[in-house]
């Protein structure tokens, strides 16, 4: 033990107990860096009735401190039973340590006053404390504080929320997380540095006035960027948004650094760097996102995306008739395009099962050797499970709760057959190709001549034909569809396509759908989507574009998931769900904010991180679905995994209907090279 502060700061090993109140100063001296905020993590001994806060140097475990400095034993007899230890910590009502994280805050104070500061508790996501415990827990480190320094509780996961929900807020003042991340001045949403030209822009309409000036080795900075970039070298969003808008699912499959800074527009201007070479770089474990001036580089330099082209598999144009989306398999892309043959895979993996479905639990994820005790107590599985007992009760859990809505896919085949019964569309796709050979001004134009072609030219009546018997087979019955683009020109290693390809969401009549199949067709000749493959060297003639028919969902709640962390690429439990009342396109447009939750796909748990546009949270029975949807979207990444490591995280777009989830695509987050 010690007998002030200062000691403490002057000391490796952090004491079992402090004499007088930690302040601000000494809390900054003791702080690590998580996601833009100071952090302390703090330890309360209940059967010793001390308290520790932990140096941050080195950024120590929990349970190393506890091991080295409480048990006085070395971390990896501890660490030999990873799951016993986090059990006792996390898990049991009876347990002697009360963990958490201090994590200090500053907001502007109203109307230009003086800025606040304070600090939040909070444990971690698996965490169960009831809420006298918490209550508990909060009274502890409010007395080894600076009384002057404001404190609140932040619930770590919905079971928190709900414990502590009765409870007055002059006895446990508390902040839920969604309240302090909206606030958060710096959220990184892809890692890494670029160098490039600094180009700022106060709002859509300056960033419409000046978009044609943009080049590859821009870093654009506005409010928020729009879906519609050309492929540039980073971004900087000055405003909040949803990690799964298509932009930013854009720069994660391009490698570009890319973040959420809202405070930086008034530092750029006063640095005077807009239109100016800079190093911008995005790190995780920063404070804040990083720019500096830089020297201008060669004049002969070149994107770095040019070194690595992408590797495009050879298609099939043969002719090939429409079929039902459950009839088809993940090997048909080369057919009907990657949509169409993922969604395929998806019908066969709810009628025949999965070997899979255990991949992503058997792999050892450090400092766990595997993780498949934490699913059977996720699958309800009580007693020794053995493989087949855990696979069996997954495959349960998917039949029971998903369903893939009815679709047929039109294959490339098709578009094929339509664009060369049109010598026009013919001649003007010759000339395309040929401005793309020698790289004319006119690439833009004759891609919208081209489109506008497509668009006009009749469909064929045996084509016609075709696509209305198929709809009488399969879909009869249906009375709205929505009409997807399935090429195979995206969801590729260095090209993701999102938000790239039109999909029309309402569609009821047959001559609806012909005019919606060719504008899809279309969107392949777009100029953007011309100018972007091009850029990763997949040619025009290499492309296709088949197309899906599928029955409309309408239902209460969807959105996108992913089955990770976007914001901590190390974070392996995580799962991110962004959730509309809506429509599905208002989340990945960026229109409107949606909810975002986080979901643990190991210990169990979940939590909001921003409500978006929304009022006001979803209700408990929504979450609870919402959780199983996140340990569904866990199983088919271990089956849609293209290697043995079942690391590769999904993109799945999702309808909620009470317990039944409608899958309506599922595609690679990040596509392994």
């Amino acid at each position: 033990m010690v007998s002030t502060a200062d000691t403490l700061l002057r000391t490796a090993v952090v004491p079992a107990a402090l004499d007088m109140p930690l302040t601000i100063p000494a809390f900054m001296k003791l702080a690590g860096s998580l996601a833009g905020f100071p952090f302390v993590k703090v330890v309360v001994d209940l059967h010793e009735s001390t308290f520790h806060f932990i140096d941050s140097t080195g950024n120590p475990l929990h349970v190393q401190y506890i091991a080295e400095h409480i048990l006085g034993e070395p971390v990896e007899n501890l660490l030999r039973d990873i799951d016993t230890f986090n059990h006792d910590v996390y898990i049991r009502p009876d347990r002697r340590f009360l963990l958490g994280l201090l994590a200090l805050h500053r907001r502007p104070g109203a109307d230009g006053g003086q800025e606040q500061v304070f600090l939040s508790l909070e444990t971690v996501e698996a965490d169960t404390m009831t809420a006298d415990m918490l209550l508990s827990f909060y009274r502890y480190v409010r007395e080894h504080l600076d009384p002057s320094v404001p404190l609140f509780l932040k619930p770590a996961n919905h079971l928190q929320e709900a414990h502590v929900a009765d409870i007055p807020h002059d006895e446990l003042p508390r902040l839920l997380a969604h309240e302090l991340l909206s606030q958060a001045p710096f959220v990184p949403l892809n890692p890494g540095t670029a160098h490039g030209r600094l180009r700022v822009f106060r709002s859509a309409a300056e960033y419409r006035a000046g978009a044609d000036t943009l080049e590859w080795h821009d870093i654009i900075v506005m409010p928020r960027v729009p879906d519609d970039i050309p492929r540039v070298s980073g971004l900087i969003n000055t405003e909040h948004t949803t990690p799964l808008s298509h932009t930013n699912v854009l720069a994660t499959g391009w490698g570009i650094p890319n973040a959420i800074q809202t405070d930086l527009l008034d530092r750029l201007d006063h640095a005077g760097l807009d239109g100016q070479w800079v190093r911008y770089q995005v790190d995780p474990a920063a404070a804040e996102v990083h720019v500096e001036a830089a020297e201008a580089p060669a004049a002969d330099s070149r994107p770095p995306w040019t070194a690595d082209r992408v590797s495009l598999e050879k298609p099939e144009t043969g002719a090939t008739s429409i079929t039902p989306l459950s009839r088809l398999r993940m090997g048909d892309h080369y057919r009907f395009g990657t949509k169409a043959a993922n969604l395929g895979e998806l019908c066969h993996v709810l009628e025949h099962g999965s070997r899979r479905w255990l991949g992503f639990y058997q792999i050892p994820r450090p400092p766990r050797a595997d993780l498949l005790g934490y699913l059977a107590r996720l699958l309800d599985v009580s007693g020794p499970a053995d493989e087949a007992v855990l696979s069996a009760a997954a495959e349960r859990l998917v039949r029971r709760h998903v369903e893939v809505p009815r679709g047929i896919a039109l294959p490339f085949s098709m578009q094929q057959e339509f664009l060369e019964s049109s010598p026009r569309i013919q001649q003007t796709i010759g000339r395309l190709k040929m401005a793309l050979e020698v790289g004319t001004e006119h690439i833009d134009a004759l891609c919208a001549e081209l489109q506008q072609l497509i668009i006009e030219t009749r469909l064929p009546d045996d084509i016609r034909q075709q696509i209305d018997d198929a709809i009488v087979t399969h879909l009869s019955g249906v009375g709205g569809f929505v009409v997807r683009s399935s090429s195979n020109a995206e969801d590729l290693a260095g090209f993701s396509a999102a938000g790239v390809y039109e999909s029309i969401l309402h569609a009821r009549t047959l001559d609806a759908i012909a005019d919606s199949v060719k504008e899809v067709w279309s969107s392949l000749v777009s100029a953007r989507s011309v100018r972007l493959r091009e850029q990763a060297g997949i040619p025009l003639e290499d492309c296709y574009m088949g197309v899906i028919v599928q029955e409309r969902v309408d239902v209460p709640l969807g959105g996108v998931m992913v089955t990770c962390n976007p914001a901590e690429q190390r974070d392996f439990r995580n799962v991110y769900v962004n959730i509309s009342a809506g429509s599905v396109d208002d989340v990945v447009s960026g229109v409107r904010a949606p909810l975002q939750h986080l979901y643990n796909t190991v210990e169990g748990g979940g939590r909001t991180i921003s409500l978006g546009s929304a009022q006001s949270d979803l209700d408990a029975a929504s979450k609870d679905s919402l959780a199983r949807l996140a340990l569904i979207g866990r199983l088919l990444q271990s089956h849609f995994s293209p290697d043995y490591l079942y690391g590769t995280p999904v993109d799945i777009e999702w309808a909620l209907d009470g317990e039944r989830i409608k899958l309506l695509q599922i595609r690679p987050y990040r596509a392994s090279s």
